[in-house]
This record gives C-alpha cells, sequence and structure tokens, in this order.
C-alpha cells in the first residue's frame, strides 16, 4: 500500500512538471519579439545601371499659337505683407514663347528604377507668390519650403495620389520638408491665407523631366537610347504627347505648341 502511494506522488510530480515546462515554452513564444516594420518592407530596387558614354539629350522649345491672353491683375491689399504687382501665371507668354510646360518621358522606361536624388528641391515664397510656379521632384526626394515674406502663409497642397497636408509657416521660421511617395502631375498646391497663391508639383519615377522658361525652353538630359513618349503638360492647356526615338550619344530637338483652349 505504501508503494503504492510512492508512484502515485511520483506520478503527480512528474505530470506537474511536464505541465510547467509546457507552460513555460509557451510564455517564451509568447515574449519572442514581433519583426520590426522595417524588417518587413521590401529591400529598395537598386537603380539600374545606365551607360554614361551612350546617353542621350532631348531639347526644344514651347510655343503659344495664338493670341496670347493678357495676364490679370492680383489684388493683394488683403495682407499689409503683401507688397509690390502680382499677376497671375495661368497662361505666361513672351514672344510666343509658353514657360510653365512640365515636360518629361512618360513612357517607355520600363522597369528601370532610379537613384532618388539626396539634395532637396526648394520651393520660396516670396512677394506672396510661390517660387518656382511649376516645380518637378522625383518621388521621395524632399521639398525644402521656404517662406522669405513678412508674413505668414498657409501650404496646403491637395493631390489625388498622394497624402494631403496643410501647415502654416509664420516669417523667419525654418524650412518645412515634405516628400510625396507616388507619381502624380500637376498636383495643385495653394496658401489658405491667401487665394491667388497657386502653384503646381509635379512628381515623377524618373530624372527626367524639364521646365519651360520664359523663352520656352527645356532640355532633358543623360537619357538612355530608346523609344519614348514624351509628354508636355500646362495647367489649363492640358496635355500633348510625342513619340520620340533617341540613339546613342544624340541630341534631338523636339519642339511643341499648345493653342488657347476653347471657350
Amino acid at each position: 500500500m505504501n508503494t503504492n502511494k510512492r508512484w502515485a506522488t511520483m506520478l503527480v510530480g512528474v505530470l506537474a512538471l511536464c505541465a510547467l515546462l509546457a507552460l513555460a515554452a509557451c510564455s517564451k513564444k509568447e515574449e519572442a519579439p514581433a519583426a520590426s516594420p522595417a524588417a518587413e518592407q521590401p529591400a529598395a530596387q537598386p537603380a539600374t545601371p545606365i551607360d554614361p558614354a551612350t546617353v542621350a539629350t532631348i531639347n526644344g522649345t514651347v510655343k503659344f499659337d495664338g493670341t496670347a491672353p493678357k495676364p490679370s491683375k492680383i489684388d493683394m491689399s488683403q495682407d499689409p505683407g503683401c507688397k509690390g504687382t502680382n499677376e497671375a501665371e495661368t497662361v505666361v507668354v513672351g514672344g510666343g514663347d509658353l514657360a510653365n510646360v512640365f515636360v518629361y518621358v512618360k513612357d517607355g522606361l520600363g522597369n528601370r528604377t532610379f537613384d532618388v536624388p539626396k539634395e532637396p528641391v526648394v520651393l520660396d515664397q516670396q512677394g506672396c507668390r510661390y517660387h518656382p510656379h511649376v516645380l518637378g521632384v522625383m518621388a521621395g526626394q524632399t521639398v525644402q519650403i521656404k517662406n522669405d515674406d513678412p508674413t505668414t502663409h498657409n501650404i496646403h497642397p491637395t493631390p489625388k495620389d498622394n497624402r494631403e497636408w496643410n501647415e502654416s509657416q509664420p516669417p523667419s521660421s525654418p524650412a518645412i520638408e515634405k516628400n510625396f511617395a507616388r507619381e502624380e502631375i500637376m498636383l495643385p498646391v495653394k496658401c489658405n491665407q491667401h487665394p491667388w497663391m497657386k502653384m503646381y508639383i509635379n512628381v515623377t519615377k524618373s530624372p527626367f523631366y524639364a521646365v519651360t522658361g520664359k523663352d520656352g525652353k527645356y532640355e532633358i538630359k543623360g537619357l538612355p537610347p530608346g523609344d519614348y513618349t514624351l509628354a508636355f503638360v500646362h495647367e489649363k492647356l492640358g496635355e500633348q504627347d510625342q513619340k520620340v526615338t533617341i540613339a546613342e550619344k544624340e541630341s534631338k530637338t523636339v519642339d511643341q505648341s499648345f493653342r488657347a483652349a476653347a471657350e
């Protein structure tokens, strides 16, 4: 009888020990740290190499066909901090040349990837206007926004495919730094303090873009040889595309013209 009791006691002890070991193992599993979000992110794809000995250039001039509209005057008297003359920049034409046209390689690059520039692009606020009126930036690249006016501005991008934000910037405050994750052409930016202040940011997946100056000229360098679709985009006059083929080391001129939008 005593022997049976001893065996029963030992059996109970063994079962209790097994239960304790199983519980400890479960606790260790529950306490195991979760994988960090960074570890779950796919590794960034390395940039596709481009042979610098073969790269080509596309340049040209964008014209306005017809009688250019007269720029409308802007009344800035609502804010004493906004001084000087101001005119709408919707259609800027000088001698038949059209400014503020965004030109970029829309198609033909395939699955190529490109390094995001480390240098920021700068968007300034001066004279209660945005400088420049049309800006190009690569997806993920920093946009540095400055306020050189003696008044508070309120920067408010209203994108379709990127995150919307709305941020005030008092005079002499540090630059605001933002970036846009997705490609988006003619992304509108406004100032909630000054309703006439408008500009456009163009976010691309490649560095092959340009904005026409007052002389209507643009230039896109470093493009590998190939067949491309070149897009010319204007905030009011719309988009026009051209097919272009460039050979190794070629410098090709591709001009474009826009007509006044139908009333």
